[in-house]
């Protein structure tokens, strides 16, 4: 009996072994180090604890994987396409509508390639709309501490760029703006929430109070980058920061692939009726509709993968996950102050920038370097997100401890 029981168990373990090679050297090896090293990825805003493992097993065992479906068209149309998922998609843009503030009878979106497909839409659909409003070309304006995709979608554009200063923490400076300002020109606003290395939110009322000084203006136009934050942010108190009707903003972009822990990029892109009706109307027969956005085919899968996590993760978990991670962050800030290593938090982020550590911990903890003399130079950060726990933290101070020993 008790050899039957040891061959049953190795044989299991056989399997299991065969299971997770896919036969394939350079894969399997590859596969192992990244097995490895996700269990201390500290440095990026990636959501380690995703909840799609019952979609897959869905969606092979239904076929799912058989068929080549195609989002091609409008999803906010009453007649989605039959061979796409735009029904799920206008779903996913309905359920997220009043948790960034829009009325639901005053939106248009979609279900985004990743952030930068989004924050190329907010470009694309500001300059489109400024220019058929007053027939001139705008100007961008974005802080030199905004991910650097909205500078290069600018540029890819063809839009004049003028790069805005930001503060040592990294918000673009209200007055900086109103320095660059060409009254006599439409104005895009890229505004960040979340900026990429300190984790600042631009002030968006203080910003919006120097436009308001400026009637002359031909027009504005108001995007706000939400990359990583506009993800926790509509689940926590602080969910009026992202809120359209008070920020008064035409669009957002919003990445799937971080907080809501889809595992390939992928976002939201949300905007207002009013700037959707003012976009160059490619009428297309064969999709029964017009062509509006940028891309003609969408991901049909993404949107499939936001609905099913809708149904199963919900308002109800993000809002614990949120939570969460904010007190993880502030479990961080303190314990890097307990230890009198330099540290630093922007109000309402999840990333703490600090004094940077050996390259062995920097490697270890997979950590994004920084640089500037305003903290002494060379810096690191720690994205918090869900994975990212309070004994994780321990074992990073511990490390880091050890070190300055």
């Amino acid at each position: 009996m008790k050899r039957t029981l040891i061959i049953a168990a190795l044989f299991i373990a056989a399997q299991s072994m065969f299971a997770q090679s896919s036969g394939y050297q350079k894969l399997d090896e590859w596969l192992e180090i990244w097995k490895d090293s996700h269990k201390t990825l500290l440095g990026y805003p990636i959501n380690e604890q995703s909840e799609l493992h019952d979609f897959y097993k869905w969606y092979v065992e239904t076929g799912m994987d058989q068929i080549n479906l195609n989002n091609a068209g409008d999803p906010m149309t009453d007649n989605p396409w039959n061979i796409s998922t735009q029904a799920f998609e206008k779903d996913v843009i309905d359920f997220f509508t009043p948790y960034y503030g829009f009325d639901k009878d005053n939106v248009w979106g979609i279900v985004t390639h990743s952030g930068t497909d989004g924050n190329n839409h907010g470009i694309y659909f500001g300059a489109n709309y400024l220019t058929n409003k007053t027939q001139l070309e705008p100007i961008v304006y974005v802080s030199d501490e905004a991910h650097y995709s909205n500078m290069r979608l600018a540029h890819l554009q063809g839009l004049d760029v003028k790069l805005v200063k930001s503060d040592p923490m990294g918000r673009m400076i209200p007055e900086e703006l109103e320095k660059e300002l060409d009254v006599t020109r439409p104005a895009i606003i890229v505004y960040a929430m979340g900026s990429t290395f300190r984790g600042a939110v631009d002030d968006i009322p203080a910003l919006n109070a120097i436009l308001a000084k400026h009637p002359e203006i031909p027009g504005v136009y108001r995007h706000v980058d939400a990359a990583l934050f506009g993800g926790y942010l509509p689940f926590t108190e602080l969910r009026d920061m992202v809120s359209q009707k008070l920020m008064d903003y035409e669009s957002i972009a919003v990445s799937g692939h971080k907080f809501f822990g889809i595992d390939s990029p992928c976002g939201l892109f949300l905007c207002t009726r009013e700037v959707y009706d003012n976009q160059a109307d490619f009428s297309v027969t064969y999709l029964n509709g017009n062509m509006r956005m940028i891309n003609c085919s969408r991901d049909a899968v993404q949107p499939l993968k936001f609905w099913w996590l809708i149904q199963k993760v919900g308002a109800e978990g993000w809002t614990k996950q949120a939570k969460q991670l904010l007190d993880c962050t502030y479990y961080l800030k303190a314990r890097l102050d307990a230890i009198g290593w330099p540290a630093w938090l922007n109000e309402c982020s999840n990333t703490v920038f600090f004094k940077r550590p050996s390259k062995e911990i920097v490697t270890r903890y997979n950590l994004a370097q920084g640089y500037d003399d305003n903290f002494g130079g060379e810096l690191a950060h720690i994205v918090v997100m869900q994975h990212v726990t309070k004994e994780e933290i321990d074992h990073f101070i511990k490390d880091l401890e050890e070190e300055d020993d």
